[in-house]
């Protein structure tokens, strides 16, 4: 099985580190990230100018270090970067859950939309933030669940794994879930620069409700690892219907 495995944090994100030495064992790997940082770029991808890259050693072997986005990554290793077609694409593993509405911003889940676009099955893998991230042991809980995806799923899918700090420590088990619909994430704290203007910063409260049924948010918050189907059909169909018999000027 050929693998390309991409993130959001980086060609040197511990987490991507990680997620490489595990999955060694499903296949041979080829890993392009980007150079830096990139937390939040969402879907982005660069056309308005050239995209570079540069082959990185690293602790684990060579990778691929490009100047663009996670999307980016995905693309450009695709269509030139990848020896050969990869049959999986995994992004992570992610500082922080990207869980509910943060697929939407997330350039971490971008990425296997991406791969979700060639029509290759793609895993986002992401791990609570906390002060002391045990990325090692977070690999070792994603790797047995994308082996089980691969070995079950009827076609290709675009997966959403995420791995709260308790169930590293207290093991409660897996849910397959839907993702939270709620707002949250809404605040911003006002504080001043040294030249005396307001600059705002963006915080995680309010928290949502608990939903019932529960979603992803809801069992992360229990200590359970979520795992979430996605699509990228973002047309509502419902409404859709409807406007078949509405009048047009």
């Amino acid at each position: 099985m050929q693998i390309l495995l991409t993130n959001d944090d980086g060609i040197d994100a511990p987490g991507l580190l990680a997620m490489e030495g595990q999955l060694h064992e499903l296949g041979n790997l080829s890993v392009i990230a980007p150079e830096k940082q990139c937390s939040g770029v969402s879907h982005s991808v660069t056309y308005l100018r050239p995209l570079t890259c540069e082959r990185r050693t690293r602790p684990t072997g060579e990778g691929w270090a490009v100047d663009g986005m996670p999307a980016d990554c995905v693309k450009l290793g695709i269509d030139q970067l990848c020896e050969q077609p990869p049959d999986l694409v995994v992004s992570g593993i992610n500082a922080g859950l990207n869980a509910g509405i943060n697929v939407i911003y997330s350039g971490t889940v971008a990425a296997a939309r991406e791969a979700f676009f060639y029509g290759i099955s793609s895993v986002a893998v992401s791990l609570e933030a906390d002060s002391q991230m045990d990325y090692e042991a977070a690999a070792g809980v994603a790797l047995p669940i994308i082996r089980s995806i691969l070995t079950q799923q009827q076609g290709a899918g675009f997966y959403n794994i995420n791995i709260p700090t308790r169930a590293l420590q207290e093991n409660p088990g897996l849910r397959v879930l839907p993702v939270s619909l709620a707002r949250y994430g809404d605040s911003y704290i006002q504080r001043q620069d040294p030249k005396q203007r307001p600059y705002y910063w963006s915080t995680d409260n309010p928290q949502p409700a608990r939903s019932d049924p529960p979603t992803d948010v809801d069992l992360l918050d229990e200590g359970f690892v979520t795992l979430t189907p996605l699509l990228f059909d973002t047309t509502d169909h419902r409404l859709l219907e409807q406007m078949q018999q509405w009048e047009w000027e």
